[in-house]
């Protein structure tokens, strides 16, 4: 199914209770730096504070989106407590180079006493290692100050031509063939 020339995501919006920590978190603990930030109504027809944060030279690759006027609860930890409610989003995540900058994420979170609500773990069906889960990756799961869970991994598996997965070494994964659903 052909869905146009659309190549690949470009940034991710998400609303946050406190600008400030998520601000401070999102640059000290994960290395975001702050582009532009815009108070509520700046422009007429955007009533919510907006923050603009990258990691490389785009403009942005995450807002961050805050309503002053709305008054914001806790979210649950577990996603089995949170059974009342519009959709929100399981995760997002955010992608290292090299297991070295990879473990020195790692090493940040825990100098930092961030909780890690899941990981280090492998997503793999593949090698002895993984966890019986997709994606031929190494990861861990932490949580910003609003509750979001963000994964921080590295060593995703491509798709080939032929729709088999690729390991980070360029191997085929056995067994594995994505087709189009």
């Amino acid at each position: 199914m052909q869905h146009g020339a659309i190549a690949r995501m470009q940034h991710f919006s998400m609303e946050v209770s406190n600008t400030d920590k998520s601000i401070e978190f999102y640059r000290k603990i994960l290395g975001f730096k702050l582009t532009e930030r815009h108070p509520a109504f700046e422009v007429t027809a955007i009533p919510v504070e907006l923050t603009f944060m990258r990691l490389g030279d785009a403009h942005h690759e995450l807002v961050l989106v805050h309503n002053p006027k709305k008054t914001y609860r806790k979210r649950p930890l577990k996603p089995e407590d949170d059974l009342d409610g519009p959709p929100s989003f399981h995760h997002f995540a955010l992608e290292c180079d090299s297991k070295e900058d990879w473990l020195k994420v790692v090493e940040t979170i825990s100098e930092n006493s961030i909780e890690v609500v899941r990981g280090p773990v492998v997503h793999s069906n593949y090698v002895a290692t993984g966890d019986g889960s997709w994606g031929e990756n190494e990861a861990i799961y932490i949580l910003d100050p609003d509750g979001h869970r963000v994964e921080i991994f590295w060593a995703l598996a491509t798709i080939g031509s032929d729709g088999t997965h690729i390991d980070i070494k360029g191997q085929k994964v056995p067994g594995t063939k994505t087709e189009e659903l």
